[in-house]
């Protein structure tokens, strides 16, 4: 997860100018943070946030940022103990390389914002996390750019590899029970190095809008994520949407589906699919899909787009 937030927001810094892309850039710790939640106990929740953050990009686009695992904290210093040694197994820091397309982004004006998706690779306690995000980015000034989360990102600790860590807290505090997914905030602030600074443009630039069918249906499907991927095999509380379009209904593996879809017979092409998610219980009657259905003919077609292309 923040392996795609931080992609963004090197991308944003890139984007300030063609001879400023030449330029270094730093990430501005003392104004930038990510913070974290969690509840125990079904009710009480709590922030977290990583106090040590260091980031740059260089000028050939190369991304290097660094996040001090050690410097984790819950207002509680005990705890700020026993989750170092626990969930991050006392590992220094979780890594993030990377590389930015230039050719994607456009001019930001000063003072002007967009909002761009992104995608990234996060390595953490030697797993490798892909992550979707929504970036709002701010241009504010020559020689800074502020990007921030737009909404909630949301990380499960099964995807992270602290599930047994979890375990471990919930024992030595004698809880009942912490959330297995926790909600991810972000605020990052790059600076032009200092030396390049009388380098910057007058002119700025901006990031590129988000267009096309498939783009705009994968912000569509952000409702849909509650319940389902478009990862081969990987069922939730719906079934994996993984190559759903022309395929037959209810034939995911290792989902229990209800016997009205099931024995459907349908297959999921663009008329049934438009059908469906404008009004699932109609179309499918008896089915046991909560979700009332998409309102707009325009996002029903975007998102059809986006599962026939994910």
């Amino acid at each position: 997860m923040i392996a795609k937030l931080m992609k963004v927001a090197f991308a944003a810094v890139l984007a300030m100018g063609t001879s400023v892309a030449a330029e270094s850039w730093t990430l501005d710790a003392s104004t930038s943070k990510i913070a974290f939640g969690s509840v125990k106990k079904d009710s009480v929740g709590e922030v977290h946030s990583f106090e040590s953050l260091t980031g740059t990009v260089g000028a050939d686009g190369s991304v290097a940022v660094e996040i001090d695992l050690s410097s984790a904290q819950t207002n509680i210093d005990i705890r700020n103990e026993r989750m170092i040694e626990h969930v991050f197994k006392k590992a220094k820091a979780a890594n993030l390389n990377a590389s930015i397309d230039m050719d994607e982004l456009k001019a930001l004006s000063v003072g002007a914002t967009t909002l761009i998706d992104v995608e990234g690779v996060l390595s953490f306690l030697g797993a490798n996390i892909d992550i979707e995000a929504e970036m709002f980015v701010a241009r504010l000034s020559d020689t800074q750019v502020l990007v921030t989360t737009n909404d909630l990102i949301w990380l499960s600790t099964e995807d992270a590899g602290i599930t047994a860590g979890i375990d471990k807290l919930m024992e030595l505090a004698e809880l009942p029970g912490i959330t297995r997914t926790a909600p991810v905030t972000m605020r990052l602030i790059f600076n032009l190095d200092e030396q390049k600074a009388e380098a910057a443009p007058a002119a700025p630039v901006t990031l590129a809008a988000i267009d096309g069918d498939v783009k705009a249906g994968k912000r569509v499907f952000r409702k849909c994520k509650a319940c389902h991927t478009v990862k081969e095999g990987k069922n939730g509380a719906g079934p994996s949407l993984f190559n759903i379009v022309q395929a037959s209904a209810g034939q995911a593996e290792g989902f229990k589906y209800s016997k009205a879809l099931s024995e459907a017979g349908l297959v999921w092409n663009t008329e049934t699919l438009t059908a469906f998610l404008s009004n699932p219980k109609k179309f499918v009657p008896g089915n046991r899909m909560a979700f009332p259905g998409l309102k707009k003919d325009e996002d029903i077609a975007n998102v059809i787009a986006y599962l026939a292309n994910p």
